[in-house]
């Protein structure tokens, strides 16, 4: 909305080309730092702010905080779709400042409606305690001061005066449990408590089960990139005279998100509850390992399709003419998307409220945090597994060429596909072993 000023001709530029103000050009910088600073904010905190209105102790409002996170991801998902298929069509065709405009409205509507929630929200407030990171920290500290002390149940109830309350801790990282103890020459005056070892435990848990997740963030970083790339040289004819974006078949699993997310919450969980008994159908754990499963499906599909597409260039004649739109519908590409957004409805979701109900109660919006890190993780991990490729491959037999003809995504999609069944296998090990966490009670 700000005039241009004075818009200078670019200096070795055409007639047409013109730059912007330098104030112009930080404002649009600070924004989007701005942007990235908000988001770092909200996102893991608002599915803990939300997910702590609900009661866990009490075993309606512990069923609806499983509903509240499908719905949750439901509806940021059918925002996405609306703003991709709206709002790209108004700032493409009219108006930037309409286009940035109606979400600027639409985030003064949301704040106001938040803020008039604030009487009824219900506040898990902290005691004046520790931070939960040097408790935890202190916690690895005093078991690696003491890993040279020999560890007994006897020692422990001596030192403690009571008997431990659980078997597990002899079971799993037992030498967490050292930290049970006092070393003589600690400035501790006295050992930690049995929870807040549990607390520790806890956190290293989760280690296990975010690293096999990390395949599934390679395999996501796929739909925006590469998934794109091999649209643009097929027809996207919908009708004469109408060729769809490419990069609108983002909204496919979106698309697939929004219209099996009340299917799962409304059909597939009450049928599994009753087989089950469980509140939510089907374990937090069982949920990924599901959308882990139909992902490896997603990809797979997506190596064919695009053997379909190498082939229809070769047999067209078109392999050395990158520029050319191939004999072949984008239809064929819906599918991958498609079990993309029904993979994420599993593993997204369940991911969410796994790792928001498997952390102490004071770190669950780093728990999401955690959660959100596989993703950003995982497209690090892809662009590293690219370069690896191209490094090994040289760039006669480049499997990401430029003239997509000539490359082998195939290869790289049946590969990811390998790693995704490694992936799957591994998850599968660590939750076997995973014990879940009825609930560490912390001391704020």
């Amino acid at each position: 909305m700000l005039p241009s000023l004075t818009n200078s001709e670019c200096k070795g530029g055409n007639e047409f080309s013109s730059c912007p103000p330098r104030m112009q050009v930080i404002l649009f910088f600070v924004s989007l730092y701005m942007v990235a600073i908000g988001q770092g904010g909200h996102k893991p905190c608002v599915q803990a702010f939300g997910a702590d209105q609900f009661d866990e102790q009490h075993p309606k409002e512990y069923r609806d905080r499983s509903s509240f996170f499908n719905w949750w991801y439901f509806t940021m998902c059918a925002g996405c779709l609306v703003t991709l298929w709206i709002l790209n069509y108004i700032q493409d065709n009219l108006s930037w400042v309409l286009g940035f405009g109606i979400p600027f409205v639409a985030m003064i509507i949301a704040l106001l409606v938040f803020l008039l929630g604030t009487m009824t929200y219900r506040f898990n407030i902290q005691g004046n305690d520790r931070s939960p990171f040097l408790r935890i920290g202190r916690v690895f500290v005093a078991a690696l001061t003491n890993w040279r002390t020999n560890l007994s149940s006897a020692a422990i109830e001596e030192e403690h005066g009571e008997i431990l309350p659980h078997q597990n801790y002899d079971q799993q990282f037992n030498f967490l449990n050292k930290a049970l103890l006092a070393p003589n020459d600690s400035r501790e005056k006295e050992a930690f408590s049995h929870s807040e070892v549990e607390e520790a435990k806890a956190v290293l848990r989760l280690v296990p089960i975010w690293a096999a997740s990390l395949v599934y963030g390679i395999l996501l970083a796929q739909s925006p990139t590469f998934f794109t790339k091999q649209a643009v040289t097929m027809d996207r004819s919908i009708f004469p005279g109408f060729d769809i974006p490419a990069a609108s078949l983002q909204t496919l699993p979106l698309t697939g998100i929004v219209l099996f997310s009340p299917i799962y919450d409304r059909l597939l969980v009450p049928i599994a509850r009753a087989i089950t008994g469980k509140p939510s159908g089907i374990t937090v754990l069982q949920r990924i390992g599901t959308g882990l499963f139909i992902s490896i499906f997603a990809i797979s599909i997506a190596a064919l399709v695009e053997m379909k597409r190498l082939k229809t260039a070769q047999e067209s004649g078109l392999v050395d003419d990158p520029n050319t739109t191939l004999p072949m519908s984008i239809w064929w590409l819906i599918p991958q998307y498609f079990l993309l957004g029904i993979a994420d409805v599993f593993t997204m979701v369940g991911l969410q409220e796994f790792f928001y109900g498997q952390v102490p109660n004071d770190l669950r919006s780093m728990g999401l945090a955690l959660y959100l890190s596989i993703f950003g993780v995982g497209s690090f991990l892809s662009g590293f597994l690219i370069s690896l490729i191209e490094k090994v491959c040289g760039k006669q037999d480049s499997w990401f060429a430029n003239n997509l003809n000539k490359a082998h995504l195939d290869y790289f999609y049946w590969l990811l596909s390998g790693l995704s069944v490694v992936g799957l296998a591994l998850f599968i090990c660590f939750s076997k072993s995973y014990i879940y966490n009825h609930k560490v009670t912390t001391r704020g």
